[in-house]
């Protein structure tokens, strides 16, 4: 299951914002270090595709997929060297797939900023540095270790001082682990050292609700131009006020309610949707009389591949897929009928799997 981990400095919303959408009644109190154990909330990925196929279907049951957030506690700056939380923020945030950096870009005198002062650019500056010190620190004391084995002509040796050198350089000239090449033999090396800056970061703008829709004002202008100037990655806005009163309406008030506000979304949508993108994920789908199910694989994956996804005895049996785009199956209204018209596709194993595939597949054990 995809995990994504909200990290940023204390104060600026994680946590109110991790509550609204996982309704995980996580503390999120005006103090620093509210959060000290990292909260964890499963939430189901919202999609109104799976909804339709199920109601085309008639299926007994329906099952989205979905995803993890993980609250993790607030870094402050000199964390890499055990600063408040330290240590112990840094390994929380080894374990996940991707970071949302949740930043400020709301004045309230109510709510006390740790700096002082509000300033989304600086702070996400204060909490990429430390990521990047941290990354530093281990890559270097690795490199200690590795150095007698590759001098004596140890092979794994010499290729994990290959790629620990390639990553030293980096991160010395201020680069982050994510914008560096790798061969492919060399990303499996680099996989096993869970390096911070590795991870895709996507920016969670958290604004005061006179700012929706658009989420217009000087902070997230300005985090917006600092993060396209190092193309970092994507900015979300999102009013975490705002998701907590959406977490707690019906869905027919809380369509009215985001209609009211110019948004055709949840906060929680556009952050699923960001992450997806991020990450190079589609969604494909299975249907039957007894279940509709969504299911999540990488952009690129092979149909036998996908099948993995439901179960490894799926991939090695694999025979061929049964398939047919969504678009399509709503137009024709049926499995069957598609089948008699001839619009089921049947794809062998080179086939790479599109999002919202509708999938049946065949396969021997």
């Amino acid at each position: 299951m995809l995990k994504v981990g909200i990290v940023g400095l204390p104060n600026v919303g994680k946590s109110s914002l991790f509550n609204a959408l996982t309704a995980a009644g996580a503390p999120s109190e005006n103090y620093p270090f509210c959060t000290v154990d990292p909260n964890v909330g499963t939430v189901e990925v919202p999609d109104p595709r799976l909804e339709a196929i199920h109601e085309i279907a008639g299926s007994k049951t329906i099952v989205p997929t979905a995803m993890q957030f993980v609250d993790i506690a607030g870094l402050v700056e000199g964390a890499s060297e055990g600063e408040g939380l330290g240590n112990q923020f840094l390994a929380n945030i080894r374990g996940v797939d991707a970071i949302a950096h949740v930043l400020r870009c709301f004045d309230d005198d109510d709510i006390a900023h740790v700096l002082g002062s509000v300033d989304a650019v600086r702070d996400r500056d204060i909490v990429e540095t430390e990521l990047a010190l941290s990354d530093l620190d281990m890559v270097e004391r690795r490199l200690d270790k590795v150095a007698k084995k590759a001098k004596s002509g140890e092979k794994e040796a010499i290729r994990e001082q290959t790629v620990l050198t390639k990553v030293h350089e980096a991160l010395s000239d201020g680069r982050p682990v994510r914008d560096i090449e790798f061969e492919p033999e060399e990303l499996s090396i680099l996989r096993s050292f869970q390096l911070l800056t590795a991870k895709p970061v996507l920016y969670v703008a958290n604004v005061a609700e006179g700012d929706l829709p658009e989420g217009d004002n000087a902070w997230v202008g300005a985090l917006r131009e600092a993060v396209e100037a190092q193309g970092a990655g994507e900015v979300v806005v999102i009013c975490s006020a705002i998701e907590s009163e959406l977490a707690e309406l019906e869905p027919d008030e809380k369509t009215e309610f985001l209609h009211d506000l110019g948004l055709e979304e949840p906060g929680l949508d556009r952050l699923i949707h960001a992450a997806y993108h991020l990450l190079g994920l589609l969604t494909f789908f299975t249907t039957g009389e007894n279940e509709s199910r969504a299911w999540t694989a990488r952009r690129g994956s092979t149909a036998p591949q996908a099948a993995g996804v439901i179960h490894s005895v799926f991939e090695r049996g694999f025979i061929r897929a049964e398939t047919i785009a969504f678009d399509t199956y709503r137009k024709v209204g049926s499995w069957k009928d598609a089948r008699d018209r001839g619009l089921l596709r049947s794809e062998g194993k080179e086939y790479v799997v599109q999002d919202a595939d509708i999938i049946l597949f065949r396969f021997n054990v």
